[in-house]
């Protein structure tokens, strides 16, 4: 959990949260309830196309949640002039909402913006879509140190700062003996890795090798999330068993939220995904995937040295690792005193009572891009939930089959975007 505020804090602060996606509103939740107390603080949901579902945003947030057109956004904010508004939403949003007049003036609220998960390798797309923010919250040592560097060169203004992931839980000071584990053995189903069928397919058939299997899904067949799925889990097991590879019973599938499905865990297994620091911290064993190799692309670059990789006959073998120790120091689970980010927001927050925040960055970015991320937020969502459902069928279909494609300026272009974006 986010350390604590020091004891001397501003009683009247108001905060107002802005998140997109699932991964984001679960952050930005989290955040909020890591706040001083005394701090007033309200939660958003912009609509945009990969909007999550009624069901993701009660997983993802205890918390109201306000879902308001980018209009209403605006509208609010001029109506209620918070001290902060928390930027928690992918980048192509940040850009798009911080080009409003409502963020250019000398009273102006700090802007706080951030990432919800392993954010290494650091990239310079992530640094130049928040560059008109003021405080840009990171999760180890390590992201603040390469993305500092970055800033430095592409957004001097903007500040970096060291919190400790929100929504892990306190980890545990003694290992938790394995007959005190649970039955499950939970794979972390990601949206962009691995990127091809077969290696999904050698995924799921070494899960069901392995017995016990439930596979975390972050949404059903008709939710969005962060990132674009072209093949889900649910659809190749339901061809496997149609094709008499594994019985349908071999691996299971569960909603909701992480914590309460590494609560009956045994273990825990994915590719690259920022649960696997909330098993960490709940003290399950874990692995991570390395047969489809150890690369940007892959997102598990962070996991090198941790003494967690390895391999799908590890999985059928059911042979389960624990974290180095100095791997965990400089990887998100450094000491609470280290972070400063509450820090730095206090000093902002002097400065703009003082009336020195500096002005919006002059910003550069070809035609379309803005125009892009200007449609993300105008056009209504289902338009776009419906013009995906259609590509997605299209990638169904033999390649023989497939129409010319139609070049169409979209909104949600996230092969483009890693988990730094």
């Amino acid at each position: 959990m986010l350390a604590d505020a020091p004891a001397v804090v501003h009683p009247a602060v108001r905060v107002l949260a802005i998140a997109d996606t699932d991964s984001y509103l679960k952050w930005s939740a989290a955040t909020l309830d890591a706040l001083p107390r005394g701090w007033e603080s309200a939660q958003l949901l912009i609509e945009n196309p990969v909007m999550p579902s009624a069901a993701q945003i009660r997983a993802a947030s205890r918390r109201r949640v306000d879902v308001l057109s980018n209009a209403a956004v605006i509208r609010r904010i001029r109506r209620e002039c918070p001290d902060i508004v928390l930027l928690a939403c992918t980048g192509p949003v940040v850009a798009a909402l911080t080009a409003q007049r409502v963020f250019w003036g000398p009273t102006r609220p700090v802007l706080v913006t951030g990432l919800p998960g392993i954010s290494v390798p650091a990239t310079r797309r992530a640094v130049t879509a928040r560059a008109a923010c003021d405080l840009f919250l990171l999760h180890s040592k390590r992201e603040v140190s390469e993305f500092a560097e970055i800033g430095a060169r592409h957004a001097p203004r903007l500040k970096f700062g060291l919190a400790a992931l929100p929504f892990l839980p306190t980890r545990a000071s003694t290992s938790t003996a394995a007959s005190q584990l649970g039955n499950d053995l939970v794979f972390a189903a990601q949206a962009k890795v691995p990127m091809t069928r077969t290696d999904r397919e050698h995924i799921l058939l070494a899960l069901a090798d392995a017995g016990s299997a439930v596979i975390k899904l972050r949404a059903w067949s008709e939710e969005q999330q962060t990132h674009k799925e072209t093949w889900s889990y649910p659809q190749i097991m339901e061809d496997l068993v149609a094709r008499r590879r594994v019985l349908a019973s071999a691996v299971g599938f569960v909603g909701g939220s992480m914590h309460d499905a590494l609560r009956t865990a045994r273990g825990f297994v994915t590719v690259s995904s920022t649960a696997a620091l909330e098993a960490v911290a709940m003290d399950r064993p874990i692995l991570i995937i390395s047969d489809f190799g150890v690369s940007p692309e892959m997102i598990n670059v962070v996991f090198e040295g941790s003494g967690c990789l390895g391999t799908l006959d590890d999985l059928r073998c059911g042979r389960l690792f624990r974290p180095d120790r100095e791997w965990l120091e400089a990887n998100y689970f450094h000491r609470a005193e280290e972070n400063d980010w509450l820090e730095l927001l206090t000093e902002l927050l002097e400065i703009r009572a003082s009336g020195d925040l500096p002005g919006r960055p002059r910003m550069r970015s070809p035609l379309r891009s803005r125009v892009r991320r200007r449609l993300r937020l105008v056009i209504p969502a289902r338009l776009w939930r419906h013009r995906r459902r259609q590509e997605s069928h299209v990638a169904l279909m033999p390649a023989s089959t497939q129409a010319p494609a139609q070049v169409l300026v979209s909104p949600h272009k996230a092969t483009e975007e890693g988990d730094s974006a």
